[in-house]
């Protein structure tokens, strides 16, 4: 019996298709609006508005919307491109990756925990997440050259963090945005999610370590198949690490240091600490800059930096697309008048039930909300403000809101094809989708059912 010809459609194809599905049902589901001071949303003010059934020029526009939307996370990919480009060609990375495998000594096992802390942390402290595709590039080499296989590069960044974004603790982005809406501070609940975060992180990083062991010990067990997913990695033949590969490299992992640092929110932190309040436009200045100061440093002549550069972020262009793709999906529901229906029928189903049944509910229902609006600081300004006082007339403080919000809202971008993060990690890993839902199901599973129990404790505690 032969083999099924079937082959899982790119990350292009799924966003379309999804953008489709969308702009259908614009057609089914009535339009409507909830009633907005400054921005958000008022409870129980939701009415009907004029239908606006997106047709198949909206779909068409819907991508270039999207892209228009998210041009600051593209350009950023872009430079991020540019920058790795003259980087690699100097060589400094491969023979930094080269001393490290060599240092490790088969010891390269304990990068996962590591890393996956550093990601951690940052994810559950300032929401490290669109930060986290400038790592991708450099990490996914480091572990396929020590015998894994792309997945476990991409699991390093992205569940790391991931598991750090659902459990918050001080996040500013999500938990205290959300918070600010459910009227109460970012303090209320934090021992829960603290406690949800150690829980949640060593369930990550016992995941990958086993899968990791697993594919080092038989290759022919990696979800990718054998020699698949893998990027250009050689060790056959030693880089050497010159004094001038280790200037170019230190001011690489500056630049990384810097970026993390300017982008972390101290002061909304309760941090004494100098902030920089950076984001996309002064990180892509940032990477322009250090590609430019290695290029030089290696002794590139001008014309050799600038082809260099332009051939690197050529080479981030596809994940920059997705990601203009991805966001094109929200572009096309506000568009269609049909978010706030969508919200409103949330509403609708949590009115007059009991504490538990509340808090579950309400985590059930921002499940597919997170699909459809994958922006955790969008999604906390257009329904916590509907959710918070809903959860006052059942018992449940707004804290468990707020943690039942950031709980849903983190787990689903962990797998939604909306999630541009996550396509782009897959796209820069070249990781099929389904291969990545094939791998990852499981661990979603354990964190869906850990945090309802977490839900029910707290209501319980509470």
């Amino acid at each position: 019996m032969g083999k099924s010809k079937f082959r899982m459609p790119t990350a292009y194809t799924i966003l379309f298709l999804l953008i489709l599905l969308v702009a259908a049902a614009t057609w089914v589901i009535p339009a409507g609006s909830y009633d907005y001071v400054d921005g958000i949303p008022q409870a129980g003010t939701y009415h009907a508005v004029p239908a606006s059934p997106q047709g198949i020029g909206d779909v068409l526009k819907a991508a270039f919307s999207g892209f228009y939307d998210a041009v600051d996370v593209c350009v950023f990919i872009l430079m991020v491109g540019g920058f790795l480009g003259v980087v690699m060609k100097t060589g400094a990375v491969d023979a930094g990756v080269a001393s490290i495998i060599r240092l490790l000594g088969g010891r390269e096992k304990w990068l996962i925990p590591i890393l996956m802390l550093f990601f951690g942390l940052g994810g559950t402290t300032y929401g490290m997440w669109e930060e986290t595709m400038a790592f991708y590039p450099l990490l996914i080499p480091v572990f396929l050259a020590a015998g894994y296989d792309a997945v476990v590069g991409i699991s390093v960044i992205l569940l790391g963090a991931g598991a750090g974004v659902i459990a918050s603790t001080v996040n500013p982005f999500a938990t205290g945005i959300a918070a600010g809406f459910a009227g109460v501070s970012l303090g209320d609940g934090i021992l829960l999610r603290a406690i949800q975060w150690v829980v949640f992180e060593g369930a990550a990083i016992w995941y990958v370590s086993a899968y990791a062991a697993k594919v080092r010990k038989n290759p022919s067990k990696s979800v990718v198949g054998v020699g698949a997913g893998k990027l250009h990695v050689t060790m056959d033949e030693p880089v050497a690490f010159t004094p001038r590969r280790k200037v170019i490299l230190a001011i690489f992992g500056l630049t990384f240091a810097v970026m993390t640092y300017g982008v972390i929110p101290f002061g909304e932190m309760g941090l004494p600490l100098p902030e920089l309040g950076w984001w996309f436009p002064e990180l892509s200045a940032l990477f322009l800059v250090g590609g430019v100061v290695i290029g030089l440093i290696d002794h590139m002549k001008e014309e050799e930096i600038v082809e260099t550069f332009v051939a690197g972020c050529a080479d981030l262009l596809g994940v920059a697309l997705i990601i203009g793709i991805s966001r094109g999906i929200t572009v096309l529901m506000n568009d269609g008048g049909i978010t706030d229906t969508i919200l409103h029928w949330g509403e609708q189903a949590l009115s007059g039930t009991g504490s538990i049944s509340f808090v579950l509910l309400v985590y059930l229902i921002y499940l597919p909300l997170t699909v459809l609006i994958p922006s955790s600081s969008g999604l906390a300004t257009l329904s916590v403000p509907v959710m918070a006082p809903l959860g006052r007339f059942a018992g449940v403080g707004g804290e468990l809101v707020v943690t039942a919000f950031q709980s849903a809202c983190g787990l689903v971008n962990i797998i939604t094809p909306t999630a541009a993060v996550v396509m782009g990690a897959l796209a820069l890993g070249k990781v099929p989708y389904d291969r990545w839902v094939k791998y990852v199901w499981k661990l979603m599973l354990y964190f869906f059912l850990l945090n309802m129990l977490f839900l029910i404790a707290g209501v319980l505690l509470g």
